[in-house]
């Protein structure tokens, strides 16, 4: 997986104080995306691992306490994503006990396959749906179009 930008402190893409990865790849491609440079799957850099234990490393560290870890992109579900969003979800999961995990999608919640559910399971908060222009509503809180939804998982 490759990635664009990770923000090791953000309060803007979530609630609270959060790190932020975004991710590259995404099939939707839709008009008027504000992210169009994360489109392409071999854009931006590798996700290595040490990139990962830094992420993990901020999580924990209590002198900028974070509430969780945000999700986007591009789009962390397009399947390329899949496994080293799985890994991740599952690392943060048994080593920063009690974060949450927010994800953007351009896929719908009732179209994803058993793998991106694998992911999904493993989540607070998805928002889901592609943005669509004519939707576009600047007051909606973490959504950028009507249409896309904020399904509170756990």
């Amino acid at each position: 997986m490759n990635y664009h930008q990770y923000y090791p402190i953000d309060v803007v893409n979530g609630p609270g104080t959060r790190c932020t990865l975004f991710v590259a790849g995404c099939v939707h491609q839709c008009p008027g995306c504000y992210n169009k440079s994360t489109w392409r799957l071999n854009s931006g850099q590798p996700f290595s691992q040490t990139m990962e234990d830094q992420l993990i490393a901020d999580l924990k560290d209590t002198r900028i306490p974070r509430q969780g870890l945000s999700l986007s992109g591009g789009d962390p579900l397009h399947p390329a994503n899949l496994s080293a969003v799985l890994q991740l979800v599952k690392r943060v999961h048994a080593e920063c006990p009690g974060k949450d995990i927010w994800l953007w999608t351009g896929y719908r919640l009732a179209e994803l396959d058993a793998q991106q559910m694998q992911v999904v399971d493993r989540i607070n908060v998805l928002i889901d749906g592609k943005f669509v222009q004519d939707l576009k509503d600047p007051a909606l809180i973490w959504r950028g179009s009507a249409n896309q939804v904020v399904h509170k998982l756990r």
